[in-house]
């Protein structure tokens, strides 16, 4: 049924809650999965257009999806890693769409109004703009 999962990765304790559920999910379908992580900093969302350096974040996002997959392969598991850069929510929509997934997995923090109106909220684009079914997974405190 899922052929190809794209999994949005934090970089945070949240991965935790969401790749026990992917992985087994993954196996049950022998899904490949698509790591993806969408670097926000200011360098990130200005790499391009100011022809910038890559950051230590970046650098750092990268080695975690690349640590991350080495995990999972070692599980037996196909996966590719993908480092976006900008807007997480359109991020990850742009991911799901070029790597042609099926399905978006990602985190949900539980984040009221006052939460989401100062931090945005990625889980709102995606749910209402992915083609694709989106899983949320409850983050742990």
């Amino acid at each position: 049924m899922y052929q190809k999962i794209l999994v949005a990765l934090e970089n945070s304790r949240a991965d935790e809650a969401l790749l026990p559920h992917i992985i087994e999910l993954a196996k049950l379908h022998d899904s490949e999965l698509v790591l993806v992580h969408v670097a926000d900093g200011f360098v990130a969302r200005n790499y391009d257009q100011l022809k910038l350096a890559e950051s230590q974040e970046m650098k750092d996002d990268r080695a975690y999806l690349e640590s991350s997959a080495l995990k999972l392969r070692s599980q037996g598991l196909k996966v590719s890693t993908l480092l976006e850069l900008g807007d997480p929510g359109e991020g990850i929509l742009k991911a799901a769409q070029d790597r042609q997934c099926d399905l978006i997995a990602m985190t949900a923090h539980g984040h009221r109004l006052l939460g989401d109106l100062l931090f945005g909220s990625a889980i709102h684009t995606v749910r209402h703009k992915a083609e694709v079914p989106v899983l949320l997974v409850r983050a742990g405190k």
